[in-house]
């Protein structure tokens, strides 16, 4: 990126059509140039599920697959998300042939101190991971046959049954004995053979080199994951250790894993075009939440019918009718505050169109820069320009949990105040209207206004606990209030976050974010408070 913003939003890898073509370039040097077939291995930092495309809208993908490329190594997410995580990319080129390559991508060296050791046999690209907490301890690594999971050939459709197995093992210690076991895995994992593996001479010490012969066509099987293959080495110590079993098929054929929802999530989802889709989603969600209410309310209560119907609804037993007739209901109640709805129409309406904070996004001695929904806004002094859009999609990870977590919750809360509130006293009014006499009316108050026990009575003045009642209402508003004290904290720890990544004070003052929230859950917790009758 021409310019760089600062950590949270720095989430994608920002790749230019100039960065692109010298890829492609190089990628086709060694085709051009090579009198033999070339295997082609690409490292980067971001994953393609954080890459996002080029001006012309180039990608890396469609790179690497007109190119022959075998596998794409990765990092970036970091062994939080996953130690490992892979993706098998199927494509069709531009010249409708279709190709494919893996994506392998590694949590991390700085706090996880993740390895891998990755080798090239005839074409057949095999890798372990390792975990350098400790001194490295012998590894063994199976450059062929190749696990049927991963499996990378140069060229698959023209695989050739090759007769031999070749190990490496990398060790501290001198190495006596290594063997290789074939299992079965539809007679329950029983040995089929044991196969003893030689040292090839041209090996150094600490990179040994073991290979053997076998006769591959007894292992031909429809299924990729019948036969199981593990090295079993024995060091000048007595110590024995074991490779982990893995399947393989010496005919080529694949059994590419399903991964699980996350990983799926995080690493084949295409964020770039996801947060488009979950961005406008959500406004048009919160709009629709905002308008469609109102408009029904403004027309129904034009037609002098909507008390009626209220109280139609209310007075029925719940069972008896439908959930949407509660919904209608709900919407249209929250609706029906004309200060608080305007307030949060302005405050979306800031949300889609002004900055949202202001705050150093290069540097901490860097110009101030205005956060927008869609990016960055930033002046450009050395050439008098201001960059917009700049860190998109990046900013996702500040929109999307602001958006989901604090938006919509503020209006859904605001809401069920309004219509809490409004439940409460026509219930109440209702009650009064049928109750035969004083004392029924004692009672059915003391239900709607709960009394603290005896022992708190004591504690407080009578004004301070019926101010308390008034304002705490039944077991239902106090769940609403726990929920806008729950809204509230995450909202304080997204601020929290934001101010130590851009700066305390220019986040502070910024209304849209940090004090729109705040104040109309307070605001919203007070109007609705109950009063006694």
């Amino acid at each position: 990126m021409s310019v760089g913003i600062r950590y949270p939003a720095n989430l994608f890898g920002h790749p230019t059509d100039k960065m692109i073509e010298a890829v492609n370039s190089e990628l086709q040097y060694w085709t051009n140039h090579s009198n033999v077939p070339v295997t082609k291995v690409v490292f980067g930092h971001f994953p393609m599920s954080f890459a996002t495309s080029s001006e012309k809208g180039q990608r890396y993908e469609s790179v690497f697959a007109r190119q022959s490329v075998s596998a794409y190594l990765c990092g970036h997410l970091h062994a939080k998300v996953s130690k490992q995580l892979w993706r098998y990319h199927k494509m069709r080129t531009t010249e409708g042939h279709r190709s494919s390559f893996w994506e392998w991508e590694l949590g991390d060296w700085k706090d996880s101190r993740l390895l891998r050791i990755l080798a090239i046999d005839g074409g057949a690209v095999s890798f372990i991971d390792q975990t350098l907490k400790q001194v490295l301890q012998t590894s063994i690594l199976v450059t062929y046959p190749t696990d049927s999971r991963s499996m990378n050939m140069l060229v698959s459709e023209e695989l050739s049954m090759r007769n031999d197995i070749n190990v490496l093992v990398f060790s501290h210690e001198v190495i006596r004995n290594v063997s290789a076991r074939v299992f079965d895995s539809h007679s329950e994992f029983k040995i089929v053979e044991e196969i003893p593996l030689q040292l090839v001479a041209s090996s150094s010490a600490q990179r040994s080199l073991f290979h053997a012969k076998w006769n591959a066509e007894n292992y031909k099987s429809p299924s990729p994951t019948r036969y199981w293959l593990q090295v079993f080495v024995l060091d000048s110590h007595g110590v024995k250790i074991s490779s982990e079993q893995r399947p393989f098929s010496v005919e080529g054929k694949m059994a590419i894993p399903t991964s699980p929802w996350l990983n799926y999530l995080v690493f084949e989802v295409q964020w770039e075009d996801m947060y488009q889709v979950l961005m406008r989603s959500n406004m048009a969600f919160t709009i629709v939440l905002l308008f469609i209410p109102k408009l029904l309310y403004h027309f129904v209560r034009r037609s002098s019918s909507y008390q009626r119907w209220v109280v139609s609804v209310l007075s029925s037993p719940i069972q008896q009718k439908k959930a949407y007739f509660w919904l209608v209901w709900f919407l249209m109640e929250g609706t029906r505050s004309n200060p608080f709805w305007f307030c949060m129409v302005i405050y979306v309406l800031c949300l889609i169109k002004m900055p949202w904070f202001w705050g150093h996004a290069t540097s901490e001695n860097g110009e101030i820069a205005q956060m927008y929904l869609s990016g960055w806004s930033m002046p450009f002094h050395d050439r008098g320009l201001t960059g917009n859009k700049l860190g998109n999609p990046d900013v996702l990870v500040i929109t999307l949990p602001f958006l989901y977590l604090m938006v919509v919750p503020v209006i859904v809360l605001v809401y069920s105040l309004f219509a809490e509130k409004a439940f409460v006293y026509l219930r109440h009014s209702r009650r009064i209207e049928y109750s035969a006499d004083s004392a029924n009316m004692h009672v059915e108050s003391a239900y709607l206004l709960p009394v603290a026990p005896g022992a708190l009575l004591m504690k407080f003045s009578d004004k301070m606990v019926s101010a308390m009642i008034q304002f705490c209402g039944s077991w239902t508003r106090r769940a609403l209030l726990l929920a806008c004290l729950i809204t509230a904290a995450i909202h304080l720890k997204l601020c929290s976050r934001l101010m130590s990544a851009y700066g305390m004070v220019p986040v502070a003052l910024s209304p849209p974010l940090t004090w729109m929230p705040l104040l109309l859950l307070g605001s919203a917790a007070y109007c609705t408070k109950l009063h006694a009758y």
